[in-house]
């Protein structure tokens, strides 16, 4: 794992191809160490500093937003929220941290390029675990609500920065820390259920999940390191490998400077919608089961501590099925007929969850699909896309949307309202399945034009994307 080229801009979809594994030994290139001893150890040395740090940065960034379905079913809404019997002041609170998070991911990105990554990153992380500890001492839905929307705007400009350090691989390993935050989020759940204290259980929830990030807040300002060219985590020796491992296959970034024609190009461009759309449908599913699996989970007759405890074998699952899938994807160079295929194991779940009501079986069956199915399609797409910001803004649209249309009602509204949430997402996986289709089909072609029109790229050619971004004619797509 190395520092990954950040992009510009958000401007289009999907990463350049890794055949070009090598670099060219041309003379006149500058020196390689593809493959060398020092590269290697090099690699080892950032991942014993970075993965660690990023990876339990995304557990608790995961965790924070998602702890509110857990504390519902431990006594959150009749608590502060009157009853909260129609679920609608419920629904405001979920949802209040998707309209901050949308709003403010494009330019929290963009500003990010002004300062050094460690001390963003560190800043995002102090700022939602302080906000996410103070839910604890909600009084009423007012004050919960300017928590929810504070902690969007502290995450907001976390994924896309942090994604600086990784290499495309390294994305299934970071966002299955996503799914290891549901399991672990369920186990401490059950844990804070079975405490007898005079405080609520759901407040203690809140300081439990909210007190680590402050302090990987503070760990990550001194030991995340900055950008290779200027961080003192390494020597001058290791810089100038990490610099030339960074732009091996392509040399487009420059830097803390944002490029104004490849944000025109952005909103030109198909092809992000269309991935937008996939994205939209896959957290509009992801929301719905997110937030309400230990919901759904306790309908089928369980108590509140067993539902939240049952909410941790789906997730396992979940994140075997993640690394399965991006791994063999990875070796294949294929995207799309992956992410056709995890979208339609979603999709095939929420149909049974809408299909086969009396069967609690087959219903906690479905879990596993749709959490497999979902949390791979979006762990695909992030590898699959280079132009995060603009893209995450349109897809976590669908967040809110999931959160909206999945909601608990008192009985017997139960089965109803979330048969149609149940049945928005199926639809919108079936269209993501699509989608990818469409996607990757359309990169074939477009790379097969390419390589009529200049030749295929030897391997280890240099691609300059500084100023035509991936209309560089050396560019290739994953399809």
């Amino acid at each position: 794992m190395l520092w990954r080229k950040k992009p510009e801009v958000p401007y289009i979809l999907l990463e350049q191809t890794s055949e070009l594994e090598e670099v060219s030994r041309n003379p006149e290139d500058p020196e390689s160490f593809a493959n060398s001893l020092e590269e290697k150890r090099l690699v080892r040395k950032l991942d014993r500093r970075i993965l660690p740090i990023t990876c339990l940065l995304y557990l608790f960034a995961s965790l924070d937003r998602s702890n509110i379905g857990n504390a519902r079913l431990q006594g959150l809404p009749d608590d502060v929220l009157g009853g909260d019997k129609t679920g609608v002041l419920f629904d405001w609170l979920t949802s209040a941290f998707f309209f901050s998070y949308i709003i403010c991911q494009i330019p929290a990105t963009i500003f990010s390029k002004l300062f050094p990554p460690r001390a963003y990153v560190a800043f995002a992380a102090i700022g939602w675990g302080l906000t996410s500890s103070l839910m604890a001492t909600g009084l009423n839905f007012g004050s919960l609500l300017t928590a929810r929307i504070a902690l969007g705007v502290f995450e907001a400009g976390f994924a896309p920065v942090i994604t600086l350090y990784f290499c495309d691989r390294q994305f299934a390993l970071w966002f299955g820390f996503a799914t290891v935050a549901g399991a672990f989020g369920g186990l401490i759940a059950f844990g804070v259920q079975h405490i007898h204290s005079s405080v609520q259980n759901w407040r203690l929830l809140f300081i439990i999940e909210g007190v680590p990030p402050v302090i990987l807040g503070v760990v990550t300002y001194f030991f995340l390191p900055n950008r290779p060219e200027s961080t003192a985590y390494l020597n001058e020796r290791e810089r100038k490998i990490a610099v030339e491992r960074m732009n091996r296959d392509s040399s487009g970034d420059t830097g803390a400077v944002v490029n104004k024609a490849h944000v025109l190009a952005a909103f030109r461009d198909w092809r992000l919608y269309v991935g937008g759309a996939i994205y939209f449908g896959l957290n509009c599913a992801l929301a719905s089961i997110g937030a309400f699996l230990p919901t759904i989970i306790a309908t089928f007759g369980f108590t509140n501590a067993l539902a939240q405890l049952l909410t941790v074998p789906p997730y396992v699952v979940s994140a075997i099925v993640m690394v399965s899938f991006s791994f063999s994807s990875d070796r294949l160079q294929n995207r799309g007929v992956f992410m056709t295929i995890s979208c339609c194991i979603g999709a095939i779940g929420y149909l049974l969850l809408l299909t086969v009501p009396d069967n609690n079986h087959v219903r906690y069956f479905a879990t596993f699909c749709i959490t497999s199915g979902t949390y791979t399609s979006i762990g695909l797409t992030i590898a699959w896309c280079a132009g995060i910001p603009l893209f995450m803004a349109i897809g976590q649209c669908g967040s809110v949307l999931g959160r909206i249309y999945t909601r608990r009602q008192k009985a017997p509204d139960t089965c109803k309202v979330s048969s149609k949430g149940f049945g928005v997402s199926c639809a919108l996986l079936f269209l993501a399945a699509l989608c990818s289709l469409i996607l990757s089909i359309s990169y074939r072609l477009d790379n097969t034009q390419r390589d009529r029109l200049y030749g295929k790229p030897k391997p280890g050619t240099r691609v300059n994307t500084h100023e035509l971004a991936d209309k560089a004619p050396e560019f290739r797509y994953v399809p």
